[in-house]
């Protein structure tokens, strides 16, 4: 049997996309590992399965390389957005909605000669009470708290985008030791279902450069849930402006943190990078 797939990349945070409209995967825990391996598979940080909602215009489930399940994915949104409106299957319609496990989304899409280009999501509203990110730690939010790892103290700002986050600042993003720490972070005692974890350095109040550690993925080259979580952390330290460019190590991406609907909104890039079939 065949499996017909889509890769795709938003700032290099790169999917396996299949389309479940058309195709039925089972297992696909299994078929993430198998898939997201680079020499033996496709390649890839996970697969995600476009497939019919009832209450949207298509589901997206996320599958991390290691095989878990994501609730939410930022860059993978927008290419699931691609997905659907270069192939016809919303109709020419530029404003979409996406179903997802942390809630249905909203996208505007930004189009050329036929072709989606961009878009601006809808992230909703930041999550801040511990519990709900979820993160063992005492206080009706985490800003700027101390936290030992490998014993040393470090200084977090927990923010949930639908999935957790953990953004600390330090002076010097490209020189921070991610492969090295990252899995602590990650694995942490605090963080009952692991974490993401963002490395974070201003630049001025509106630019930042952002490295991060994804679970399940390990380092990735962008995250729109991290970026978007990076930019309520700038605002809630004081560091940033509520609108602000986040620069990754596979492209930028703009977040704002809208003070009316206390919604945030991250606009990006979404880009094929080739289809193929493969035995399943």
């Amino acid at each position: 049997m065949k499996l017909s797939f889509t890769k795709m990349h938003g700032c290099g945070n790169n999917y396996i996309y299949i389309n479940c409209f058309e195709q039925k995967v089972t297992d696909p825990e299994k078929l993430s590992v198998a898939l997201s391996e680079p020499h033996f598979g496709i390649g890839g940080d996970g697969i995600i399965l476009i497939s019919p909602s009832d209450r949207a215009d298509a589901q997206m489930r996320i599958f991390n390389a290691d095989g878990s399940e994501g609730k939410m994915c930022g860059n993978g949104i927008r290419c699931v957005g691609k997905y659907l409106y270069d192939n016809g299957m919303v109709g020419g319609r530029t404003t979409i909605t996406i179903d997802t496990l942390s809630g249905v989304k909203t996208l505007e899409l930004h189009v050329r000669d036929g072709k989606m280009q961009t878009a601006r999501v809808d992230m909703g509203a930041a999550i801040l009470e511990p519990a709900k990110i979820p993160v063992n730690m005492a206080g009706s939010s985490v800003i700027d708290a101390p936290l030992v790892v490998d014993e040393k103290v470090y200084h977090v700002t927990c923010v949930s985008m639908g999935n957790p986050h953990c953004v600390i600042f330090v002076d010097d993003a490209e020189a921070f030791p991610i492969h090295e720490l990252g899995a602590s972070f990650e694995s942490h005692p605090a963080f009952p279902r692991k974490t993401n974890t963002e490395f974070v350095e201003v630049r001025d109040r509106q630019h930042v450069r952002m490295r991060v550690w994804e679970r399940g993925a390990a380092v990735t080259l962008a995250c729109g849930t991290g970026s978007c979580a990076t930019g309520v952390a700038g605002v809630l330290t004081g560091r940033t402006d509520r609108k602000v460019e986040v620069e990754l190590d596979g492209g930028k991406l703009m977040v704002e943190w809208d003070e009316a609907t206390n919604h945030v909104f991250m606009t990006g890039p979404a880009e094929l990078v080739f289809t193929g079939e493969i035995a399943y």
